[in-house]
């Protein structure tokens, strides 16, 4: 087997639950085993019918029971590396988006603070289903790990999405978790996401249709690899990402002060948010009344906290997004040279599927040099992409 050095002395709880891809656990915790790596299991109910615990013990497990002594759950969310379901079937992944804690196996997942990972197994329409879709984008956000599914005949007969992983593909995405895990440690990354909202009156404003997903994507993912990251967000229902430090905020005022607020301790910058351009001169003490057929609203222009980020000495490294219409690519680039910043990611708004309030999202990543084009895929995919290659380009100082 290829020698993975950054698995040695690490722990991962299994969660085994109740799918046929349980079969092939007990190969996987051998692998794990010979990749030196502790492991426990924890199986559901229902995982016992697929898979017997002396089988999984005889290759190098520790079977945990759910009724062992003390705050089990607690041990081992304390005790894991990392916290590993696979397979994970649509009920559990049901359950773990609901924040469920009805066993052993949820519970311990709401209390580590271990990466989570979860490598589904159902059959392909299952998958596809919009319940099934919302639930992994809602696990996602939360910084959770998929691993696979692939593609492939399945057990009921059909072919299609929704294979579990097989053990070798499972030990390489550990080994990636890891090897990324720390790249980012001396860093302190600050990002800001979501829409502002200027306010006219009491009881209206101006903002725009930004969800804040891509902004709250990219910040779980500098997170997952070390950074110390503090999110800066406009008004948003989602969650803050694990171990990141949110901010909340209104305006693009509002959101510029907090910004400059973090300007001696920020290594990195991503100005993810739809920041508004301008805001009305006067602020409304009452609710405007329609007393006219028309109305005119002056409106100031704000802050560009970008281009001012970009104008700091020492100078963090800078990432804007642009998101365009028409020439998206022409347009980004003009903006990348103007605001003086070292990266920019481009999207357009004008296409059905991406960008504002979806889930998905189709860039151009521009720097100085080249532009290239990543075909649509889910705002957590693209936000991982992202934070890869602002990895490679970062300072070697930072």
């Amino acid at each position: 087997m290829q020698d993975m050095p950054s698995l040695r002395g690490r722990r991962v709880l299994l969660g085994i639950t109740g799918g046929v891809a349980a079969y092939k656990t007990p190969e996987l915790v051998r692998r794990l085993r010979a990749a030196q790596v502790a492991v426990r299991v924890v199986l559901s109910h229902n995982a016992r019918q697929f898979v017997a615990a002396g089988a999984l013990a005889a290759v190098g497990a520790e079977i945990v029971e759910d009724h062992a002594p003390g705050m089990v759950h607690i041990d081992l969310a304390r005790w894991a590396d990392a916290v590993l379901i696979a397979p994970a079937t649509a009920h559990v992944l049901s359950r773990l988006a609901a924040g469920a804690a009805d066993d052993l196996l949820t519970t311990l997942c709401l209390a580590t603070e271990a990466p989570l990972c979860v490598a589904p197994a159902m059959n392909r329409i299952m998958w596809l289903n919009p319940a099934t879709r919302a639930n992994c984008t809602r696990l996602e956000e939360r910084g959770v790990r998929f691993i696979g599914p692939g593609e492939g005949a399945q057990a009921c007969g059909e072919s299609g999405p929704g294979r579990m992983s097989e053990p070798d593909e499972i030990l390489e995405a550990l080994e990636r978790l890891w090897a990324e895990a720390g790249a980012l440690r001396a860093t302190r990354a600050v990002v800001t996401a979501g829409a502002t909202y200027e306010a006219l009156d009491p009881a209206r404003g101006f903002t725009n249709r930004s969800s804040g997903k891509m902004g709250y994507a990219v910040a779980a993912a500098l997170a997952a690899h070390g950074a110390a990251v503090t999110l800066i967000s406009g008004p948003t229902a989602l969650p803050a990402p694990l171990g990141v430090r949110r901010i909340p905020v209104t305006s693009a005022c509002e959101m510029r002060d907090a910004v400059w607020a973090c300007r001696g301790a920020m290594d990195l910058f991503v100005a993810a948010a739809a920041v508004a351009d301008y805001r009305p001169q006067t602020v409304l003490a009452h609710k405007l009344k329609k007393d006219a057929d028309t109305l005119t609203v002056t409106l100031v222009r704000n802050p560009d906290i970008l281009a001012e980020v970009a104008q700091l000495n020492p100078r963090p490294f800078t990432v804007g997004f642009a998101a365009e219409t028409g020439d998206v690519e022409a347009l980004a680039r003009a903006k990348r040279a103007r605001k003086g910043i070292d990266l920019i990611v481009a999207n357009p708004i004008d296409e059905a599927g991406v960008g504002f309030a979806g889930d998905d999202n189709r860039v151009i990543l521009i720097d100085e040099d080249r532009a290239v084009a990543w075909t649509t895929a889910p705002k957590t995919e693209i936000a991982r992409a992202l934070v890869r290659e602002i990895i490679k380009r970062l300072p070697r100082t930072v």
